[in-house]
């Protein structure tokens, strides 16, 4: 079967853009926000998640995964206080999420457990400019011919085509803002490659957007004014997947006109190693206990993407 995120890009009617997106690296690059900071607390959850939250030599990774996740979810949390919008979200988990579109001549569904969502009561402002937009245009898709791009889609009965945020009509905090997902499993097997992992986050960052897009302008097809973001993360505990994505037209029929946009930056490492006991060769300590290669612009892109819409 073709990569994954190949694939979703055709199903979802998205160009890629390697990186991350200007609104993001702005936060990065901004000192006076002080990300600096809060490095060595990221250092302590690392460790606490990989060494001290266990007594088994060698903590699994079903345990130490979410760990580290509600670690540093906690630290980004700490910039309420200079931010108090940040304290307008809420952190939703197990939502359901269904979302049905039409590609060519192809009824598509998104539905099922969307990971944990962090919901806002504001939408992330458009990442992309109009004229960004209006070039996609011209991206040409790519097409997988003489193989189908549904190839290995799971095929149902749709006996209702549902569009549905999870969310009732009158919640605060309305509006998706960042999906985690946890690829937590101890066996490897069980664990989405990478690459599987970037394709399930697109799918479901586009499943929240369009269900949001249809929850607020109806099922017609158009290019939307406001165009709408989700962002999505994904860890198996030390590996990161950092997405923003933006819905820009619920006109996903046919392959030209205006294409949604999606910034992808793959693996990126929190650390190298973690190194519960000390590695002892001849007497001599050879890896000492502890965690090694720490790094902090894979904490910081974390946290800017928390930050994202309210910096």
């Amino acid at each position: 079967v073709f990569p994954g995120v190949r694939q979703a890009q055709w199903l979802t009617k998205t160009k890629v853009v390697e990186g991350l997106p200007a609104a993001v690296q702005g936060i990065l690059d901004n000192p006076a926000l002080g990300l600096q900071e809060l490095e060595d607390r990221a250092k302590h959850v690392v460790s606490h998640a990989r060494l001290w939250d266990t007594t088994e030599v060698t903590p699994r990774r079903e345990k130490y995964c979410p760990v580290l996740f509600e670690n540093l979810i906690h630290i980004c949390r700490l910039m309420s206080g200079k931010y108090p919008s940040l304290s307008k979200r809420m952190l939703a988990r197990n939502c359901r999420i269904a979302a049905t579109w039409e590609r060519e001549s192809i009824l598509l569904q998104v539905r099922g457990l969307s990971g944990i969502l962090m919901n806002s009561m504001t939408p992330i402002p458009p990442v992309a400019s109009k004229e960004e937009i209006l070039a996609t245009k011209e991206h040409v898709l790519e097409t997988f011919y003489p193989i189908a791009p549904t190839i290995d889609l799971q095929e149902v009965n749709v006996y209702q085509e549902l569009n549905d945020t999870g969310f009732r009509d009158g919640y605060p905090y309305s509006h998706p803002h960042t999906l985690f997902f946890l690829e937590s499993a101890n066996v490897r097997t069980d664990r989405f490659r990478p690459e599987q992992l970037r394709a399930k986050m697109l799918m479901f960052a586009f499943g929240n957007a369009l269900a949001k897009a249809r929850a607020l302008h109806g099922n017609d097809p158009k290019v939307l004014e406001q165009p709408i973001v989700v962002q999505s993360v994904g860890t198996d505990g030390q590996l990161f997947q950092f997405m923003v994505f933006q819905l820009n037209t619920t006109d996903l029929v046919s392959n030209d006109s205006i294409k949604n946009l999606v910034w992808i930056d793959s693996d990126q490492n929190l650390y190298e190693r973690a190194q519960c006991v000390p590695e002892v060769k001849k007497r001599v300590v050879t890896k000492p206990a502890g965690i090694s290669g720490f790094q902090p612009d894979t904490f910081k892109k974390f946290l800017a993407l928390y930050l994202h819409g309210t910096v």
